[in-house]
């Protein structure tokens, strides 16, 4: 508050609350920075002219007020009689008062300047951050005149631009800005440290699933003669590697043939594989022509959503009020609220459970199928192992979490055709 202005010392420019023997006088209302003051550099000039009028010690300029005078005396040489006209009149108008509220007053307004115009290497309470200053559209601050200076006389310092005059918003804007203060507030946000752990977590989970970082095992087919890895992946019978990645999230099962097939058939064995073959037969209706589209929805709408189908699924009334709409037009997102609501249900539901099934551990706990060493990186395979790798990546995290370094032992990484990491 005392940085504020709201109470000041007596004796002392610099606005501290001190811990010693020195007195304090509360400021008047008018001078509370909570009036939205932004004096212009002409009232200042008012100020500062003034006090040079009035031979007594207490109101002797200090050397940075001095400086300001005459630095102010050279912008506003064309109306500086103006000013000193001003400053008379005001000190005329002082010396008529009371001894003793002359003094008060004279400490409170020159506390009013220390605040708008501190004293050098002190803390200007008054900056706004240009960051939010480019986003207000209604600025608090208003641009008035201390001493009632007309508008045609007011010149403002270059780094002091005029706020131009806003009409107070209508009704309408008001809803507009409500709603959105609302949205804003409904936004997900996450700390930096949030999302450098999560950046951590993902880099090293598909660490080894990188061949730029990892040499697959089997080797490229590409760059080698072995074409093991082709065949695995034709194959119906998935490598332990492949079968856990299917539990890093429902997208990878999905995005899988085997994985889906996989998935599919644990929901089988369960009576519960309606959600899975609906939301496979929309990306199936994505993907057909257009021409086929309305016939395909009509199946879907059948089997899936009508009254009696024989594969119903279970939707919340939203969804399918929304659903049914759509279907009496028919495109290929004529689902696409059902399929959203579905795929939230098998995430929370059916693949936990999948993940947990016995046959999706027999599965991750088969012996990978063996093949022909090779090395995409000939000869860095003992550099390139996941726990190497982990132990090489260092996450440095300024205390303001707005920067991520990686360090990689570069002389394993680098090559001449290649530059991996940076």
């Amino acid at each position: 508050m005392a940085a504020h202005g709201y109470f000041f010392p007596i004796s002392d420019h610099v606005l501290t609350l001190k811990d010693d023997g020195t007195f304090y006088r509360f400021q008047t209302p008018y001078f509370w920075p909570s009036n939205c003051w932004e004096p212009e550099n002409t009232d200042y000039a008012v100020y500062l002219c003034k006090r040079t009028m009035q031979n007594k010690a207490r109101l002797e300029l200090a050397d940075y007020e001095a400086e300001s005078l005459a630095r102010l005396q050279r912008a506003f040489a064309r109306k500086w009689e103006f000013i000193f006209m001003q400053a008379e009149a005001q000190a005329k108008v002082d010396k008529k008062r009371d001894k003793i509220e002359r003094k008060i007053l004279d400490s409170q307004e020159r506390a009013f300047w220390d605040v708008h115009r501190p004293v050098p290497g002190c803390v200007n309470t008054t900056e706004v951050d240009i960051k939010k200053s480019s986003r207000m559209r209604n600025p608090h601050k208003t641009r008035k005149s201390v001493y009632g200076l007309q508008n045609d006389i007011r010149s403002h310092s270059p780094t002091h631009t005029p706020v131009p005059e806003t009409k107070p918003p209508t009704e309408d804007e008001l809803h507009q800005e409500i709603k959105h203060w609302q949205m804003q507030l409904d936004r997900h946000r996450l700390k930096m440290s949030k999302v450098a752990e999560s950046l951590l977590a993902y880099t090293e989970q598909y660490l080894e699933y990188d061949p730029f970082l990892v040499p697959p095992d089997p080797s490229n087919p590409w760059i080698s003669d072995d074409t093991t890895f082709w065949e695995l992946e034709a194959s119906k019978e998935p490598g332990q590697q492949r079968v856990k990645r299917w539990g890093f999230g429902m997208d990878e099962a999905l995005k899988d043939p085997v994985g889906r097939e996989q998935f599919l058939k644990f929901l089988e064995s369960e009576f519960s594989s309606e959600n899975l073959r609906f939301w496979l037969a929309v990306e199936d209706l994505k993907k057909r022509p257009i021409r086929e589209v309305p016939a395909r929805v009509q199946e879907i709408w059948q089997e899936f959503l009508a009254p009696g189908a024989p594969s119903a699924i279970n939707l919340d009334s939203k969804s399918y009020d929304k659903t049914t709409q759509n279907v009496k037009d028919p495109g290929r997102y004529t689902f696409e609220d059902a399929q959203e609501h579905i795929y939230k249900l098998m995430k929370s539901d059916s693949y936990p459970r999948f993940i947990r099934s016995s046959a999706y551990q027999e599965l991750l706990q088969a012996k990978k199928k063996a093949g022909i060493p090779h090395s995409f990186f000939r000869g860095a395979r003992s550099h390139l192992e996941p726990g190497n790798f982990c132990s090489a990546l260092r996450v440095t995290i300024h205390k303001d979490f707005t920067a991520l370094n990686y360090s990689t032992h570069k002389e394993h990484f680098f090559s001449s055709d290649y530059k991996m990491l940076q």
